[in-house]
């Protein structure tokens, strides 16, 4: 099985910011909105997801199910990017200019799964 190496950096990136969910799950935490129920459960949740579709890019029958799977992610996780654009307290201390720049990269890290869709 022999995919670009970028697709392997896409996979670690994934199953990294998933692991990120259990090592650091306060930094989470703190960025939920307010409207979602169950924070501990949706930050575990999403962290779970992350880590299954990054390795779930790594096998030929799997890839497409997880670039689907990704963006689908990658949209939902829009509604805590905007949340956290509402106030000062929700930024968490992030500054403004990096909290609007975030916005157009979930479109581009969606871009870049669907790429791989041709592999």
């Amino acid at each position: 099985m022999s995919f670009p190496w970028h697709l392997y950096v896409m996979a670690a990136l994934y199953i990294f910011a998933g692991l990120m969910h259990f090592i650091k799950p306060k930094v989470y935490l703190r960025i939920m909105p307010r409207y979602l129920p169950n924070h501990r459960a949706l930050v575990l949740w999403s962290g779970i997801a992350e880590v299954f579709l990054g390795a779930a890019l790594l096998f030929r029958p799997t890839k497409n199910f997880a670039i689907y799977g990704i963006i689908a992610m990658l949209l939902i996780f829009l509604l805590v990017h905007v949340y956290m654009l509402t106030g000062e307290k929700q930024a968490a201390g992030i500054p403004r200019w990096i909290l609007v720049l975030r916005i157009p990269l979930q479109f581009a890290l969606m871009f870049w799964a669907f790429s791989y869709l041709k592999y």
